[in-house]
């Protein structure tokens, strides 16, 4: 029996997102977009609620595009609150556009969102070693420093709480905890 971290469920959807994806650094911008956005879309709810979205978001949103959703007009907010497969929260979905603009302005002046983004760790990933779920961080001093940055660039849903979310989902946080077969320790 594989041991995985306690906050995994059964659904093999889940357990591969753990087991492929969470803790995994991630370098490419689009899919650094996309966990923004997913991440954002999570607040005040569950991952796993958002993770069974996924395939939805990616539909909607031509595939976290930034390049296309840049361009949505508002009339493209009332068509994504139409959409039964999405998180349907009005101040979310305009985020998505919020935020793309925001991201394409950090790709502007730093050559990629993956540059500036790993820039904070030099580089490398923070490897840490609970011993349980229970003593992983909700924040660290990282999330609040890179949340104070974002939202200074005008990005939403960026609260410390969702960018350490974030970083433990794109790698630049690795928190298996040890017992885990995935964990770095």
């Amino acid at each position: 029996m594989v041991k995985r971290c306690g906050w995994v469920n059964e659904d093999p959807l889940y357990i591969n997102y753990h087991d492929v994806e969470w803790g995994v650094p991630v370098y490419d911008d689009q899919t650094l977009f996309e966990f923004l956005i997913l991440e954002g879309a999570q607040a005040g709810l569950s991952w796993y609620t958002v993770l069974k979205k996924r395939e939805n978001y990616r539909t909607a949103l031509d595939g976290f595009d930034v390049e296309k959703i840049v361009k949505y007009r508002p009339e493209k907010i009332d068509e994504l609150m139409q959409n039964e497969g999405l998180v349907r929260n009005r101040k979310k979905l305009e985020s998505v556009i919020i935020n793309a603009k925001a991201f394409k302005e950090v790709q502007r002046e730093y050559g990629s969102f993956s540059d500036y983004l790993w820039g904070y760790v030099n580089g490398n990933p923070i490897i840490n070693c609970w011993e349980g779920h229970s003593e992983v961080p909700a924040n660290t001093a990282l999330s609040d420093q890179i949340s104070k940055d974002l939202k200074k660039r005008g990005f939403k849903f960026v609260g410390t709480t969702i960018i350490y979310a974030y970083l433990q989902a794109i790698g630049v946080v690795n928190d298996h905890i040890k017992s885990c077969e995935f964990s770095k320790c």
